[in-house]
């Protein structure tokens, strides 16, 4: 297709020219630093310490377990989930169907903090046991890792498979059945083929955020060595001194998050099964003690993935001292120092918050416009530089961010720039992906009528496409704001004095023992999340997840 060079080729440059200046050129100091020694020759030492050193080899090893792990509980809840809430009418299923997407605008941190106050040393339910006489076992470790994230990331396999198990055409279990096979093994051999790309891509999208994980894995993973965490820890030993092992070690997991990918890419595309349009399979109403299991069991799931919503606010009005906390006994004192004796990294986390959505969200919207409308070789390259953050975790993304513009012409470290730029291109590609939504049902013709009246490109952006995405521009404002506003594991390598934000608050209390305070930032945080969910919901009518 013949490039437009005004404006739009011009604009695609300048798009591609930033994401090569903020994504790729990072990752590139990243990459040069692992194999580059202090005296600037090139050197493979870091990555020989790593497979001779026994502590690397172990987190490597646990990092693994614990992706395996996690995944295979979240196939097991998601997927029984979804059959359920696809096949059985059972009381509360309206209501418990829609609350599992809830989990995904949790902060891990608050995650972490809240199953403390409810399991942790001095949590409400150990402390119940423990006044009568029965100890509970430690929930740090695997035990509060795999709990928690299983909690947090079932629901990517839950709506994946529900999407699958709608889009199924039932004629094709009738066809089964009618030719004498048992109902168990029809489905066994019709239903599980059809449904398993989606357990498959989604059981490895939740591989790569648990080996990424870092908010989880640093508060629950107490003694457990995971590459995280150690990259975090290598990290801040290593300031201001050689890069070469915390580098080493980034590129070791983006191998990994690379290997899994194509893994992904090449199995999928080997089990992808076509379906033509049929009717979906009759909704089976229960009665009696199996509609009080169905309901039971995903009430139960809810309940505990939502349950740090409620405990986050239990914590924050609970009279403290110290780590100490009264339960049942209610104060404000949380509430008040938070506000006012300490309100900067609440400040802090609105400021950077909103810079990062206006610049993300304008970013978002006119790279989606060039990729979906002005399609040439140039915006599917600029396509491929969005999603690349996706590839790599957040705590890694910040290493690479500090490390290259740390010193140089343009140094932003330290700075409240390298904040927000965290914050942007770690959460661009949602807000991209929000900002597309509507594109794609936008006929060319209403621009190209525009054009042909005399209205220039520009102008007709603006004036004509602009107006009809405005409901997709909010939704991705939305999506941007949450999800900045609780980043933590790329803010907290790159953070310095005076631009704590309410994640990194929360994560230093915890790590300090003060629950009290972690409990008032994390209802702070959680409201700033959801009020302007709850908004757009009721006065706007914006389908967040949907982006219409």
């Amino acid at each position: 297709m013949k490039i437009e060079w005004w404006p739009w080729g011009l604009l695609t440059l300048f798009c591609i020219a930033l994401l090569l200046f903020f994504v790729a050129y990072p990752l590139s100091v990243l990459f040069g630093n692992s194999v580059t020694d202090t005296d600037g020759t090139v050197s493979l030492q870091a990555f020989s310490m790593l497979l001779q050193d026994s502590k690397y080899l172990t987190a490597f090893r646990n990092t693994l377990i614990l992706g395996v792990v996690v995944t295979c509980c979240t196939i097991l809840i998601g997927v029984p989930f979804a059959y359920l809430v696809a096949r059985y009418d059972f009381p509360l299923k309206s209501l418990v169907s829609i609350l599992p997407v809830l989990t995904i605008v949790i902060p891990e941190v608050i995650v972490s903090q809240s199953w403390l106050l409810v399991l942790g040393n001095n949590g409400v339910v150990t402390n119940f046991f423990a006044d009568m006489g029965i100890y509970l076992p430690s929930f740090y470790g695997w035990t509060g890792m795999i709990f928690s994230m299983t909690l947090v990331y079932y629901t990517f396999i839950y709506l994946g498979v529900l999407a699958a198990l709608r889009g199924f055409d039932g004629q094709l279990e009738e066809a089964g059945l009618s030719l004498g096979t048992p109902p168990g093994l029809t489905r066994l051999r019709v239903l599980v083929p059809v449904i398993m790309p989606a357990v498959l891509v989604n059981a490895l999208v939740v591989f790569t955020l648990v080996v990424g994980n870092f908010a989880i894995s640093i508060m629950l993973g107490s003694q457990v060595p995971l590459l995280s965490v150690m990259i975090y820890d290598t990290f801040v030993s290593e300031m201001g001194s050689n890069p070469m092992l915390q580098s080493a070690m980034s590129v070791t997991v983006i191998g990994l998050m690379a290997f899994v990918l194509f893994f992904q890419k090449r199995v999928i595309e080997r089990k992808v099964y076509t379906m033509v349009q049929g009717r979906a399979p009759g909704v089976e109403r229960v009665r009696s003690w199996k509609a009080l299991l169905f309901a039971g069991g995903v009430g139960l799931i809810v309940v505990l993935s939502l349950l740090p919503l409620a405990m986050v606010f239990i914590g924050a009005f609970t009279k403290t001292k110290g780590p100490v906390m009264h339960w049942g006994q209610w104060s404000m004192d949380n509430i008040m120092q938070a506000i006012q004796i300490a309100p900067q990294p609440i400040l802090n986390s609105l400021k950077f918050a909103s810079m990062a959505m206006v610049i993300g969200v304008s970013f978002a919207v006119l790279a989606s416009y060039l990729v979906i409308k002005k399609r040439t070789a140039m915006t599917q390259f600029l396509d491929y530089l969005v999603v690349l953050p996706l590839t790599i975790s957040g705590t890694i993304l910040g290493i690479a961010l500090v490390q290259t513009f740390n010193t140089g012409w343009l140094v932003l470290a330290g700075t409240s720039a390298i904040m927000v730029l965290c914050g942007t291109v770690r959460r661009l590609p949602f807000a991209m992906r929000n900002a597309s939504s509507m594109l794609y049902n936008i006929p060319d013709s209403i621009e190209e009528a525009s054009v042909s009246l005399g209205v220039s490109p520009m102008k007709s952006f603006f004036k004509v496409i602009l107006p009809v995405v405005k409901a997709s521009i909010a939704s991705s404002a939305i999506l941007m704001w949450l999800t900045t506003v609780s980043e933590l594991s790329a803010s907290v390598v790159a953070y310095s004095g005076g631009l704590e934000t309410m994640p990194i608050a929360i994560f230093r209390q915890v790590d300090s023992g003060r629950l009290g305070m972690a409990s008032a930032y994390g209802a702070a945080l959680v409201t700033v999340i959801l009020l302007p969910i709850i908004i757009s919901v009721k006065a706007f009518k914006i389908n967040l997840f949907s982006g219409k």
